[in-house]
């Protein structure tokens, strides 16, 4: 099951997909694309793929949350 980032990141790691930009909404959303190529090609089934873009989806909006509450 999967449910964190880690999680998701290991996932990629599977196929040899390193991802680290040093911005975590960047490193979110190329995660997001290597996931949906993996997923067109083949390699991880619907459920995983879904799985892993709510996780990722999720972090996005908390990071969002922190992002906005830290300029008001």
């Amino acid at each position: 099951m999967i449910q964190t980032v880690f999680d998701v990141q290991q996932v990629l790691k599977r196929f040899g997909i390193f991802i680290y930009v040093g911005d975590r909404l960047a490193d979110i959303e190329l995660m997001e694309l290597e996931l949906y190529e993996l997923f067109k090609s083949g390699f991880i089934s619907s459920v995983e793929y879904q799985q892993c873009t709510l996780v990722l989806k999720k972090e996005a909006r908390q990071i969002q949350g922190e992002k906005r509450g830290r300029t008001l």
